[in-house]
């Protein structure tokens, strides 16, 4: 029996721009084009969505699909799902497959929450009686108990997401297609999103995972790939195949162009280099400075941003007692900040600058010069972690 549940062979799809024809007089030349070329190669108004992208997908392994908008994540998808079929080279699908990709898809606004579970649990492919062994484990996860009898076009779009997700996850497929389905509702029921992918890939379940979250493809998934314009830019473990998009999307941040360059940021922990930490972890910070002229008492300067790109920690080299540094032409220097992230569970980004301090003068930043993720085992808001500890609690009766 075949170990693989998924695999691209080759595979390369062809779409068409504008390829509504009104008239007659523009339908001719069209068809004509198509016989005298053989329906071969790449016109002006086509493009390849996909193009000889290949992976495999081992049983009960939860992969990650990555990249910008326009990267042909959707159009994998709509191929694995039987929506579309390839231009050129092949899929395998071993076993049932079920989509996670529009929660609530299906769900009729004028019926109840209740019956709707039970129509978009056909739509998904369950039984009735499977539906109705699993309703009050669907009904519990959605948290909308209370809500249960009252049509869905009243839901708010939160509660509406949340009973989709809800009926969507208990489905039991041998291959489950997530796509940007875990971000539905409030951040408690995001983990409970998250906490149920987890069981299903212990129960065995092949997961496909296409998300712009890394965060969570970090957590979720052990390999990844990343595509860019439809083509395969990397394909590997999940941490190496994100540094590689941070780096592609990174571009140029540049805010001056002076003597000296703030070359490189790098992040990396004493078992190895990575974008996913544990709050509380302990991690080093490189900065390389490279100068193009001579320049005098240089100071490196480190920020820590949160996703707002709001400035939640600063230091320098200067400020911790070290002396600026002169340099030469084509001098490399190199320095390491030695940080604990307490910092909640989120993305955050490091920023580095070169910076004068005596004539209050900024030679160059790369800003933000890198991303990374934060998880915590206990939910706390806010930027920092203080990890709090219940150490008692007390309850009384007073006494009149």
């Amino acid at each position: 029996m075949s170990e693989i549940a998924l695999k691209l062979d080759h595979v390369s799809k062809k779409f068409r721009r504008g390829e509504i024809h009104d008239s007659l007089r523009d339908l001719i030349p069209a068809l004509t084009g198509k016989f005298l070329k053989g329906g071969t190669g790449l016109k002006k108004e086509e493009f390849w969505a996909l193009d000889d992208v290949c992976m495999e997908v081992k049983k009960g392994e939860a992969f990650g699909i990555i990249g910008p908008n326009g990267a042909g994540k959707s159009t994998i998808l709509k191929l694995l799902s039987g929506i579309l079929v390839p231009t050129k080279g092949s899929l395998i699908v071993n076993g049932t497959l079920s989509a996670l990709i529009e929660v609530g898809a299906g769900f009729h606004p004028d019926l109840t929450g209740r019956e709707n579970i039970y129509l978009n649990g056909s739509i998904l492919g369950m039984k009735k009686r499977e539906i109705e062994a699993k309703f009050d484990e669907i009904v519990e996860f959605s948290g909308l108990a209370e809500f249960l009898d009252t049509p869905v076009k009243r839901y708010s779009s939160g509660m509406y997401a949340r009973l989709g997700f809800s009926v969507a996850a208990h489905v039991d497929p041998d291959v489950l297609v997530v796509d940007e389905v875990l971000s539905v509702g409030d951040l408690v029921f995001q983990r409970k999103c998250l906490q149920r992918m987890s069981e299903v890939l212990s129960s065995g379940v092949t997961v496909l995972f296409v998300s712009h979250s890394l965060r969570a493809v970090a957590e979720l998934c052990s390999r990844s790939m990343l595509l860019v314009g439809g083509k395969v830019a990397a394909l590997g473990p999940s941490d190496q195949v994100i540094s590689e998009y941070l780096a592609q999307a990174s571009g140029d941040r540049r805010t001056s162009v002076g003597p000296v360059e703030v070359r490189s940021v790098r992040l990396s922990t004493p078992s190895g280099d990575g974008v996913h930490f544990k709050t509380g972890e302990t991690v080093d910070v490189e900065v390389e400075l490279h100068a193009r002229e001579s320049c005098a008492k240089v100071a490196v300067v480190l920020d820590l941003l949160d996703e707002s790109q709001y400035n939640l920690f600063n230091t320098s080299t200067e400020r911790m007692g070290n002396p600026p540094v002169d340099l030469e032409p084509g001098e490399v220097y190199r320095c390491t900040f030695r940080l604990d992230l307490h910092l909640a569970q989120g993305t955050y980004y490091f920023g580095a600058h070169a910076y004068r301090y005596d004539v209050e003068h900024n030679y160059d930043s790369l800003v933000p010069a890198l991303t990374f993720y934060v998880s915590s085992g206990i939910e706390v808001r806010g930027a920092v972690n203080c990890h709090p500890r219940l150490v008692d609690q007390k309850r009384e009766i007073g006494s009149r």
